[in-house]
């Protein structure tokens, strides 16, 4: 398993339009992808998973992803976090 540290940086937070794209972008991965939020563990291949965590702007997530292609994965959905997610 690796795991990364992160800020989320979109302005309106994980909402819909992001929240698809980056569950979109984790189903394409083999390895299972979490985020833990404080002692939340969401699931980021379901976007109402990831609406429903309610994470906004500033707030400090830690991704995690475990199988085949994880490193390769973790820096897939890095990079698209830090990039904004589209926005």
């Amino acid at each position: 398993m690796v795991s990364q540290k992160l800020t989320i940086k979109n302005e309106s937070g994980l909402h819909a339009r992001p929240a698809g794209i980056l569950a979109q972008a984790a189903m394409k991965c083999n390895s299972e992808v979490w985020i833990l939020l404080g002692e939340k563990k969401v699931q980021v291949k379901s976007i109402l998973n990831l609406m429903a965590a309610g994470i906004k702007c500033g707030t400090e997530i830690e991704l995690q992803c475990e199988g085949e292609s994880e490193q390769e994965d973790l820096k897939t959905l890095v990079d698209l976090i830090e990039s904004g997610l589209g926005e």
